[in-house]
């Protein structure tokens, strides 16, 4: 009799443990099939995580919409920056030194996206041998022009302050001509858009940015300047009023008779 009640309790004990295993299994697995196949959204109000899809807390009964639109905007907002930010950074990494100063100019140049000439002045190019401002910036077509220009006006003219002028021009175009070579350097890199962001990063420095010895090759040309201006005011201006000596005559001697 003892045996019988053993085994029946055995019995009631392994179809209870079964039937907790079968509950166990179809209570779980549609929520890991949930929990896998939806994002899930946390509630606001009392930070329960919710299927996406779900309007309303499971829990607590709050509205999931105006979590769900907000977290949409920030995705939208940053987006939409991105692009803006990249684009800036882009333009400092080509310009280089002085970046906030010429981005602060280059805006005068720009209208709803379009270009436009705005005067604007560059002391720089102006004061520094204008040719040199140029090739410091990497704009080797405009230095040519700059340092042939003035030499050969001066040549056709004969005026020395043809060079004055040519420094006039430089210093009110400069900043215009840079602002274009800047867009036009960075938007063929945009158009190629074949390399990764680190070779993109590389090829604005090397293309952009400045060549530090030009500002040697400048003190050289000022000091051989000063030194030419030193020597012209020590020797001074050439006396222009005596006329050239004339020839002394040649005393003629009559025969004697």
């Amino acid at each position: 009799m003892r045996r019988e009640v053993e085994g029946l309790k055995s019995a009631v004990g392994l179809v209870l443990k079964l039937g907790a295993q079968h509950r166990f299994k179809s209570s779980s697995l549609p929520f890991r099939s949930v929990v896998s196949c939806h994002a899930m959204t946390m509630c606001g109000q009392c930070q329960q995580q919710n299927p996406d899809d779900a309007n309303f807390c499971h829990q607590c009964g709050a509205k999931l919409m105006d979590v769900k639109s907000s977290s949409d905007e920030t995705t939208a907002g940053s987006t939409t920056a991105q692009p803006i930010q990249d684009e800036e950074t882009r333009w400092r990494q080509f310009i280089g030194p002085n970046a906030d100063y010429y981005l602060r100019v280059f805006k005068k140049f720009s209208l709803n996206g379009q270009p436009r000439f705005a005067l604007s002045w560059n002391w720089p190019a102006f004061l520094y041998i204008s040719f040199l401002w140029f090739l410091y910036r990497k704009m080797y077509l405009h230095a040519f022009v700059y340092a042939v220009g003035p030499m050969v006006s001066t040549y056709l003219t004969g005026d020395v302050s043809a060079g004055i002028i040519w420094s006039v021009m430089a210093g009110a175009t400069a900043n215009y001509l840079y602002y274009w070579h800047c867009r036009e350097h960075i938007g063929e890199m945009k158009r190629t858009g074949r390399m990764d962001p680190a070779a993109q990063d590389t090829a604005l420095k090397e293309s952009g940015g400045v060549q530090p010895y030009v500002i040697w090759v400048g003190v050289v040309f000022y000091l051989i300047f000063l030194a030419t201006l030193v020597k012209m005011v020590q020797e001074g201006p050439p006396d222009m009023d005596q006329p050239p000596g004339r020839p002394a005559k040649h005393a003629v001697l009559s025969p004697q008779a």
